[in-house]
């Protein structure tokens, strides 16, 4: 829908101020969610169901479709599901755009383990708090609401494959660090350049899928593109378990930064075969 929504030049703003509102509801959902729970778990859970009622219904009344109308328009009748999996079949043969999925599953693996394995290494390993661990995750969320604009602003003009793996570096650097390092301050410091990374990748990587697609087909390319995240779930948590259970829990992040390494190779090689082609050049030419 962003999209449809936004145009070409319009869409590395629009998917970094979409991470702001996240952002922002990660720090107040909690909260609120916190304050009621204490007194009644079935009040919490009833206020969801009625703000969801209420966002469900802003859509239905005021959201306009946002499908290109002359698309809508070829195609009055509904696709057949089996024409539309076929349809998959070219996504699947685009290799430039499977090559920044590959990529980006790489990626995504290592950037979970923030929101996962992390939390039980500082644990264990250095005695970190649950109440500490939350505070990293805080910082993670103000930093984005503070300068995710600004950054997007600042990015849209940039090559974005080169701004992929300039944010992966980054993320390999953040990871890596927990490693190395053994003190909060510098637990702090590990989160901070990996959310500058992961500033730099979000609205980029979202840019990209979008602009890799025909207008067509930009539901199957944005749901390919769905698959960074979903992959990445079904395996990464359960390997970090396996690496920090049996293995150097270090050792977790040094693959982290191993395989960042490797993403972060893969998008500069994409810069090289496609940076020059119209779509994903800097928005300002």
């Amino acid at each position: 829908m962003m999209a449809d929504i936004l145009d070409e030049k319009q869409r590395h703003e629009g998917f970094g101020l979409l991470r702001i509102i996240r952002n922002l509801a990660w720090i107040i959902g909690p909260s609120i969610g916190g304050f009621l729970a204490n007194r009644s778990f079935m009040l919490l859970f009833i206020i969801d169901a009625i703000v969801s009622c209420i966002v469900a219904a802003i859509f239905f009344l005021y959201m306009p479709e946002t499908k290109p109308q002359h698309h809508e328009e070829e195609h009055e009748q509904h696709e057949p599901l089996w024409s539309t999996l076929i349809g998959y079949k070219v996504v699947i043969k685009d290799f430039a755009f499977m090559a920044f999925i590959v990529a980006a599953i790489l990626m995504g693996a290592v950037y979970q383990q923030m929101y996962n394995s992390l939390s039980v290494f500082l644990r264990d390993s250095y005695n970190v708090t649950p109440q500490g661990y939350g505070f990293l995750t805080t910082t993670s969320a103000i930093t984005v609401i503070l300068f995710q604009f600004w950054v997007s602003r600042n990015i849209k003009d940039k090559p974005p494959f080169i701004i992929m793996a300039l944010g992966t570096l980054f993320y390999m650097v953040g990871f890596s660090m927990f490693g190395f390092v053994s003190v909060y301050w510098l637990f702090m410091t590990s989160i901070v350049v990996i959310t500058i990374g992961e500033m730099l990748i979000m609205p980029t990587s979202q840019t990209l899928a979008a602009n890799f697609a025909p207008e067509d087909m930009r539901g199957r390319y944005m749901a390919i593109f769905g698959l960074t995240w979903l992959l990445p779930s079904t395996f990464a948590p359960m390997l970090a378990g396996l690496v920090l259970d049996n293995l150097n829990p270090n050792l977790l992040w040094y693959i982290g930064g191993v395989l960042c390494a490797i993403a972060a190779l893969a998008y500069y090689l994409l810069h090289i075969r496609l940076g020059k082609q119209e779509r994903f050049l800097a928005t300002s030419n």
